[in-house]
């Protein structure tokens, strides 16, 4: 009987255990993973902390029990694989409940070994407060520090996912929270221009956040912690939460002598093998290529690791299947907001030299006439010359994730600006407008790419210059103009326009704005259908604004 021994579970080796008993009634098939639970939601785990998820075990997905009743896999909780044979096709494994070493035989092997969370330097006796939130061991610590009243302000130190589900779940628990990120952003898939909104609302709901704060020195005080900061300020609290990434788990296959790639993760083909064939891996610990541009990432997300984990199972039945890359797909509620991404963003664009160009606008979730209408704040990438679309970044309310899942699968089917024009997506006051903003950012970018209008951005607007070489022009109303305006624009509404041309001079480029972006493009289009040369501000004057609120 085929032997197949897999290495850690939760969505990779969970998954690839279930997907090979569908495939194969006659394999042997046993998960060895270190944790107490073979299966469980960690994506799930800041909302217990919180009480969202009122029951600790909503979180356990499949038990040791279940595999074997349901799919007749073994499954071997706090059983450590420490070393593998690839000579004699076997591996070296550690009970932990025992304290005893043991050795098994594989005909393949499966390794979904995770990540292993960084963790911050700590002086002596430091460490005993500081946690990460992977497990649901780490989760219970927090709960119970937390539930204890020991822990009344946590730090939370870190600026991705599991850092900013954390300091929201903590505040809604009551507890007084602090952010801190050592680099001037949160969010690494996200441009920093974007993220305003997202820092509004963790303020308005009670988080404090300390951008460019690096914290050069944990210490024991007390009951609690210290922490100083670079400009030698301190930071008394009672907890700190570990969220400043992950590394791949990947030492196993490394002192296997498997291949591993210049980020740490263990390199697999588009089958999900390592460099030994009898050995397939899978997960945050591999080294995948970025769909986009079909480079070397490591990605750590749960879909494609589930997804690699069924193609893996299919090749090792026999079933030729293959994994096209992994595009970053994802999402986050921060109280209510929602923030997603798909694709690549613009300093990866950058870092790799590509052509392209983007485009901001704000789109309703839904008909403006029909109440409750909120606005996403949208950037979408796309490559010049062909305007296949790259990536795109949103942030708003309702409806949010809906527009993000059409750029992602627009992204996967390689599809243009001009394929964004023609999809027919569900209409109805309640649920969007017939020009849905999916549409709308595919008729931004042909008009660009068509030459119909021309266009400038947000870091571009504080460089024009005021000598009057270039007409300057706001072309809002009176009351929004006398509301604030930029240094050297004047006033010229656009519905004043077409009767007032006589007052601008042909022999002026010029550059011009509304709030949003609409109303410039309209006097874009009057003024280059008359003879002007013209250009006008992507996203309007809101963007504008927006932009400089982030990045202060």
């Amino acid at each position: 009987m085929t032997r197949v021994l897999i290495v850690g579970g939760v969505a990779g080796g969970a998954t690839a255990a279930a997907r090979l008993r569908r495939l194969n009634e006659n394999l042997e098939i046993v998960v060895f993973e270190r944790g107490s639970a073979v299966s469980f939601a960690n994506c799930g785990l800041p909302y217990h902390i919180s009480g969202v998820i009122p029951k600790r075990s909503n979180l356990l997905l499949q038990s040791k029990e279940g595999f074997w009743e349901r799919y007749r896999v073994e499954v071997r909780l706090r059983n450590e694989v420490t070393a593998i044979n690839r000579e004699a096709k076997s591996i070296q494994v550690r009970d932990l409940e025992k304290g005893v070493d043991y050795e098994e035989r594989y005909d393949y092997l499966l390794l979904s070994p995770g990540t292993c969370p960084r963790m911050p330097e700590c002086e002596p006796g430091a460490e005993e407060l500081v946690h990460p939130l992977r497990t649901l061991e780490d989760m219970d610590a927090i709960i119970a520090a937390i539930t204890d009243g020991q822990a009344q302000h946590v730090v939370v130190m870190g600026g991705g996912y599991v850092a900013l589900e954390a300091a929201e779940n903590l505040a809604e628990a009551g507890v007084k929270t602090t952010l801190v990120q050592r680099s001037e952003k949160l969010l690494p898939p996200f441009d920093p221009e974007m993220l305003a909104p997202l820092y509004s609302e963790l303020g308005s709901n009670g988080v404090h956040m300390l951008l460019e704060t690096p914290i050069v020195r944990i210490s024991r005080q007390g009951d609690g912690l210290c922490l100083e900061r670079k400009n030698g300020k301190l930071i008394e609290c009672d907890l700190l939460i570990a969220g400043i990434g992950v590394e791949p788990a990947s030492k196993l296959a490394e002192a296997a002598g498997l291949a591993i790639g210049k980020r740490g993760g263990i390199v697999v083909d588009e089958h999900m093998q390592t460099s030994d064939p009898f050995i397939f891996a899978v997960g945050d610990a591999v080294e995948i290529n970025e769909f986009v541009t079909q480079t070397p990432a490591q990605i750590a997300l749960a879909g494609p690791a589930n997804r690699q984990a069924r193609i893996a199972a299919d090749n090792i039945c026999g079933i030729p299947s293959v994994y096209t890359g992994t595009q970053g797909s994802c999402i986050i509620k921060v109280f209510g907001l929602t923030a997603a991404a798909t694709g690549i963003n613009e300093s990866t664009a950058k870092s790799l030299g590509l052509s392209y160009d983007k485009v901001y606008f704000y789109g309703g979730n839904h008909a403006s006439y029909y109440p409750g209408a909120e606005d996403m704040a949208i950037k979408v990438l796309f490559e010049v010359p062909s305007g296949r679309i790259l990536g795109a970044q949103l942030l708003g309310k309702d409806g949010t994730d809906k527009r993000a899942d059409i750029f992602a699968v627009a992204i996967r089917a390689q599809m243009t600006a001009e394929d964004l024009t023609r999809l027919e997506l569900c209409y109805a006051p309640h649920y969007s407008s017939a020009k849905d903003p999916v549409n709308v950012a595919g008729l931004m970018i042909t008009n660009l790419l068509l030459g119909r209008v021309a266009q400038y951005h947000w870091h571009d607007l504080d460089d024009l210059p005021l000598d009057g070489s270039v007409t300057l022009l706001d072309v809002r109303t009176t009351r929004e103009f006398v509301n604030g305006a930029a240094e050297g624009f004047i006033h010229l509404p656009v519905d004043e326009l077409r009767e007032r041309l006589g007052e601008l001079d042909k022999s002026k480029p010029i550059y011009l704005y509304c709030y949003s972006g609409l109303r410039s493009y309209v006097a874009a289009r009057i003024l280059s259908q008359n003879g002007f040369t013209v250009s006008h501000l992507c996203g309007g004057y809101r963007f504008y604004q927006q932009a400089q609120i982030a990045l202060l």
